[in-house]
Parts: C-alpha cells; sequence; structure tokens
C-alpha cells in the first residue's frame, strides 16, 4: 500500500458557524501539527502486516509495511486520522520519503524478508523520494527484487502516465506493483491493462461477511476473475473470520490479509 501544501486545506472561518465545526477545525490543526513534530523528529517506525498463502495460512507470502508516526508521549497517531489530509500535500511526501527509507533498512536487515509499501502516485515526481528509491537499489543484495509498491486505484488514475511510465521504469530493477484497494476506486477495466500491476488487493468492503452475503460474493468473484484474466496474483484483504478464508480461498484468492491472521507488529 502514492503536495501541494505544508498544512490542511484552509476554511473560511465565517462558515465555521458551530462549536463543532469550530472542534473539528481546531482537531485537524492539532493532528497536522502532530505529524509534522513526528516527522521532525524521527518518532516514525514500520509496523509489519502479514499476507499469507490462501491455501496454506501458516506460511506468509509478504508483509506490508505500515508506517506508524507516534506523538511525544510514545502514542501512535492513527494513520486514518491524519492520511486523508496529508496525502495530497509536502507532508504526504515525507511520509513516503520516510516509509521507504525504512522499508529498505527493514529489507537489509532481514534478507528473507518481502515487503510491501504504499506509494501515492505524486511521489514518483518527489526529487527526494527518487533520491532515497535510487540509492536502496543500487545497495547491496538486490533489494528491489524483495520490494512492492502498493498504488491505490484513484492514485494511479489521477497521474495515469507517470505512473505507466515508472511501472515500466521499475520492472527490470525487479519491483513488484500491487493495485491497492481494487474493485473501490476509479479504474475501470479498460484501463486496467494500461498498467504493468503484478498483483491486486481486493478492497477489503468485498470481504466483510462474503461467507454469508451474496452481493460481496458475486463481486469479489467478478473481480477475481478480471484479475485473472490479467494474470495478476489475487490478495484479499480485510479478513477478519476462519469462514471468510475459506470462501475467499474456494472462490480463487491467492493470499489473505487481515486481523484474523494478526495484527500489524512493530517486529517481525
Amino acid at each position: 500500500m502514492q503536495n501541494m501544501t505544508m498544512a490542511a486545506p484552509a476554511r473560511d472561518e465565517a462558515a465555521l458557524s458551530t462549536p463543532l465545526e469550530y472542534a473539528y477545525a481546531s482537531r485537524d490543526a492539532d493532528v497536522i501539527d502532530m505529524v509534522r513534530d513526528a516527522l521532525r523528529a524521527g518518532r516514525t517506525q514500520l509496523a509489519f502486516h502479514p499476507v499469507v498463502l490462501a491455501d496454506r495460512t501458516d506460511e506468509v507470502s509478504f508483509h506490508e509495511g505500515l508506517i506508524r508516526l507516534t506523538d511525544d508521549a510514545g502514542r501512535v497517531l492513527p494513520a486514518g486520522h491524519f492520511m486523508p489530509q496529508v496525502e495530497d500535500t509536502a507532508l504526504g511526501r515525507q511520509i513516503d520519503c520516510v516509509a521507504l527509507r525504512l522499508a529498505f533498512d527493514a529489507l537489509e536487515a532481514s534478507p528473507d524478508l518481502r515487503l510491501s509499501v504504499n506509494l501515492s502516485a505524486r511521489s514518483i515526481g518527489d526529487a527526494e523520494w527518487r533520491r532515497i528509491l535510487d540509492r536502496g537499489l543500487l545497495g547491496p543484495g538486490d533489494l528491489g527484487m524483495r520490494l512492492i509498491f502498493e498504488i491505490t486505484e484513484s492514485s494511479a488514475m489521477i497521474l495515469h502516465d507517470q505512473v505507466v511510465r515508472f511501472m515500466a521504469e521499475m520492472q527490470p530493477k525487479g519491483i513488484c506493483f500491487a493495485l491497492d484497494g481494487f474493485g473501490a476506486g476509479l479504474i475501470s477495466f479498460r484501463h486496467l491493462k494500461d498498467f504493468f500491476f503484478d498483483l491486486v488487493k481486493i478492497d477489503k468492503s468485498f470481504a466483510r461477511g462474503i461467507d454469508h452475503d451474496p452481493d460481496n460474493q458475486v463481486l469479489a468473484e467478478a473481480l477475481i476473475t478480471v484479475a485473472q484474466q490479467f494474470e495478476m496474483f489475487v490478495v484479499a484483504d480485510g479478513v477478519e473470520s476462519a469462514a471468510e478464508a475459506a470462501f475467499l480461498r474456494d472462490i480463487g484468492a491467492d493470499c489473505l490479509q487481515g486481523y484474523h491472521f494478526g495484527i500489524p507488529a512493530l517486529t517481525l
């Protein structure tokens, strides 16, 4: 699981007519300040979330590296509270830089590790992010062969041509690409062939209760069929029960990810 301003979008104070709106504005500003402080102080680390084989769930295929920021008291800042606000800003680029640097450190430290990290398409054109990528790929151990970039549908479509060029550039270096949130974003099937995705992660909303939800069953099966037609590996995300895992395995998912198999951990 890829820029314009350093803060959350400006709000017109005259439009903040209720105490609740003031509270939200204050909270947004506080979160941005905490993110900025955490990055400045280096209070960052990766949490590792396993992705297991569907037919051998005790075997990990790879881990997803999720960026974790902490406040000055050591409490984790939930990514859901700040990523929507910062992913299209300079802070979002900084977060992608930190995540990539930590990913290369983890890959170098653990020769058997295969790791995915989230990437906003906007970071592809960021000079510092590219310097980190180039240095990591030039390091010992062919680390690119064990690196996966996860890009969401919406991010890929915003900068379609840039993402396609980047994928073509990185393929000879061994880097794989995952389409994150498949089925929930903006990529129509006719655009899917333009990209060089090696695997898709089916949006977690389709795994929820799939063992007894006919609508999710039909949609997930259709998404898996499309992915297989394009010869892409299929990961089902958001699996929270043995029944969901069994159903997704039976309809063709290659790998499974979710709290049923463990929560993101700070150690491997």
